[in-house]
This record gives structure tokens, sequence and C-alpha cells, in this order.
């Protein structure tokens, strides 16, 4: 499977145009007087923030709490949608309710937990 003329065309003008540094090189981002090397300016995804490392761990811890302090059948809906990624309606056959009532446990437990998390919020954010 080759390429024909005309992707062989395609493919150069694209390469053509790009240019190769090396992460050593020097550039200036703004001044004159300010200049960094290219590597040390590419923000690495894997290395997180370390602030906000810990901030999402506290807004996980947080939440965490206020789903376990919820009534067990508002728990179980929202463990089963948002976790198990089930329908309302087979979330209804498993507790052998309605649709509609699935629905109303879900609206529920939402409702619930963003007051907790809003009553909570102004301490710990």
């Amino acid at each position: 499977m080759g390429l024909d003329e005309e992707e062989f065309s395609h493919l150069m003008g694209k390469i053509s145009s790009t240019v190769i540094l090396s992460l050593n090189d020097i550039w200036s981002p703004g001044s004159d007087t300010e200049r960094l090397c290219i590597g040390e300016s590419i923000e690495s995804p894997r290395s997180l923030n370390p602030d906000s490392s810990i901030e999402k761990e506290e807004i996980r811890r947080v939440i965490k709490k206020a789903i376990n302090e919820l009534p067990e059948k508002e728990k179980k809906v929202l463990v089963l949608y948002y976790y198990e990624n089930l329908t309302l309606r087979e979330i209804g056959q498993i507790l052998d309710v309605t649709e509609s009532r699935i629905s109303q446990l879900h609206t529920k437990a939402v409702i619930r937990l963003k007051a907790k998390l809003t009553s909570q919020r102004k301490g710990i954010f």
C-alpha cells in the first residue's frame, strides 16, 4: 500500500512547514532580558500542582462524606447511575420501583447534595 504522487506532495507540504527545536534552545517570551529554556516552559501534564491535587482530594472527601450521609435508597440511586452507568429504568428494575420513582429519588439526592456542599463550601473551599 503506497502513496500516490498527490498524497506524497500533500504530506511533503505539511512536513516542510514544520520546525524542529531542541528543548535546550533559549527563547525570549517577553522582554529582551527575560530568557527561558524551551524545556523549562513546558509543563508536564502528569505533574500536577500540589495545591490543586490537595484541593481535588479535599473535594472528593467532602463529596464522599455528603453522599454517605444520604438516605440509603438515594445513595444507591447515585451509585448505580453515576458509577455503574445504569439507566433510570435499569435502576428501577434492580430496586423494584418505577422509573419515575427513581427519577424522584435522583432529584432528591442531587438537591440534598447541593445543599450539603453549598453549606460546607464556605468553610472548605
